[in-house]
């Protein structure tokens, strides 16, 4: 860690506490020793889950410098997504908070490849390692050694996306694609002296994740927040003078529709990923934030580690409903949906990508079934861009639900769905929702001689899915679900009937 980054600080803006990225540098070299002692090194896998929290960056850089792939488990995850995930990356060592400790104890023991739960704080449960104890020990900066990687090759962090379809996968991040990401040029913030930055996303999601790595690579204070509060976010705003926010449209929308109490006017830039700002929330954002004059929009995904397209620095007035333009490094094409014929400005297709930030690819799964025989990524967006070259984001083929900027996959909860013993069919789709983006709606054929209600199904879902899954669009019986004559469910038919709400 540079010198001159030792008093900058990553600050918990619920509770005001506050570590040092001297500290964080500290901690992370006192556990890798640890950690390499317990065997924690190439080969292994670390598995984090927890809550944000100040320990959080420590125990991942640590993690990392010994050599180990490190991934990420919400804690709000269910025990069905816990065996998938963890199936997928395998860790041998977990690390957790208190609470999540407390809420997933018997599941963490149930993974049969977890050899070791490291927890954080004060209390050392039964059968688990203390991450204090861990870090008790001082290690020299002089005399620390990280382990010898490819960093084009090694995997960093195995994160997880559903893809173009269906259950989570295992995305595979190398150390080269998160290197790249962590120096690519940021928004300008003018001539501020003590720069703070919010970020308000979890950090086991790629957003959050990547972009704290980016700032603190970049020499900026962090404010972060355990848990999303809106009145939380504008107080810190307030108290940290904030500079400039990364965050999604529904956070935006939270925020305009918000009784406001607090001084913005630090805030000089607003950026916002995972989908489109529309026209009314852009204009009532830039009322709200007095030195804002504008929202700037970028597109990107976890399989790219972070932003693939913006429109940072191409101007002041970007074009409405635009991503930008694509970043240095990256090249990208739209193509025909039918003969994957490149396009031309003005001709949505699929956008397919390629560049030193996309992934290595799927645990598990062979490269060819995700990138064409150029080496382009198959993103399974429809877009396209125009004779100025900004990109314009259409429609999704992937069908993912974007709800707060979670993916949601609609066959996961399909999946759920047919395990009622009152369902015969189910397909589920996003609805739009003024202040989540989109919730999920599920269409669902009743079996014969059976009597099912909504509630009880939204009840049977949430119960097997975490949050973000659960069926807020609520639930309409149907005789049949729409399908091709290949057996798939046609969900453009689904749409068709929320839209003229038959």
């Amino acid at each position: 860690m540079a010198n001159e980054q030792m008093g900058l600080l990553m600050v918990n803006g619920a509770t005001g506490e506050s570590i040092s990225f001297g500290e964080i540098a500290q901690q992370s070299m006192n556990l890798a020793l640890s950690l390499s002692q317990l065997g924690v090194g190439k080969g292994k896998t670390v598995a984090i889950c927890s809550e944000n929290r100040l320990e959080f960056w420590g125990a991942a850089i640590g993690s990392i410098c010994t050599g180990a792939v490190l991934t990420t488990f919400s804690d709000i995850y269910t025990e069905h997504e816990f065996i998938h995930v963890g199936d997928i990356s395998k860790p041998q060592y977990i690390i957790c908070s208190p609470q999540a400790y407390k809420t997933h104890e018997k599941i963490f023991r149930n993974l049969k490849y977890v050899q070791k739960v490291i927890v954080f704080g004060d209390d050392k449960p039964p059968n688990t390692v203390s991450f204090n104890e861990l870090v008790a020990r001082s290690v020299r900066f002089q005399e620390f050694q990280v382990a010898d990687v490819d960093g084009t090759k090694d995997t960093l962090f195995v994160l997880y996306s559903s893809g173009t379809t269906g259950l989570p996968k295992g995305v595979m991040l190398t150390h080269l694609n998160v290197l790249i990401t962590s120096t690519v040029p940021t928004i300008t913030r003018g001539n501020l002296d003590n720069i703070y930055e919010l970020v308000s996303s979890p950090w086991y999601h790629a957003m959050g994740l990547n972009m704290s790595f980016l700032l603190i690579a970049k020499g900026v204070n962090v404010v972060f927040l355990p848990k999303y509060d809106t009145g939380l976010v504008l107080k810190c705003i307030t108290k940290y003078k904030i500079a400039s926010i990364n965050t999604v449209p529904p956070v935006l929308v939270a925020f305009t529709k918000h009784a406001n109490k607090e001084d913005l006017s630090s805030v000089r830039v607003i950026y916002s990923g995972a989908a489109p700002v529309n026209k009314d929330t852009l204009e009532a954002v830039k009322k709200m934030f007095p030195n804002v004059s504008t929202v700037y929009q970028g597109y990107g995904m976890t399989e790219s580690t972070l932003g693939l397209m913006r429109d940072i620095g191409l101007s002041s007035s970007p074009k409405l409903g635009s991503v930008g333009k694509v970043g240095s490094g990256i090249v990208a094409k739209v193509v025909d949906l039918t003969t994957n014929k490149a396009l031309g400005p003005n001709q949505p297709g699929e956008i397919c990508v390629k560049g030193a930030i996309m992934m290595k690819g799927y645990v598990g799964k062979d490269r060819r079934e995700d990138f064409d025989e150029e080496g382009f990524f198959r993103t399974g967006d429809v877009g396209y861009y125009d004779q100025d070259g900004y990109f314009f984001i259409v429609d999704r083929l992937k069908e993912m639900i974007k709800y707060n900027a979670h993916q949601v996959a609609p066959a996961e909860i399909e999946a759920v769905l047919l395990q009622h013993p009152g369902v015969r069919d189910a397909g589920v789709v996003g609805v739009p929702h003024a202040g989540a983006g989109e919730v999920p709606r599920a269409f669902v054929a009743v079996q014969p001689g059976a009597s099912v209600t909504a509630e009880e199904l939204q009840k049977f879902v949430a119960e097997r899915l975490s949050n973000p899954k659960h069926l807020r669009g609520g639930v309409r019986f149907v005789q049949d679900i729409p399908k091709n004559p290949s057996g798939k469910i046609m969900r453009r038919h689904l749409r068709a009937m929320v839209d003229s709400k038959l």
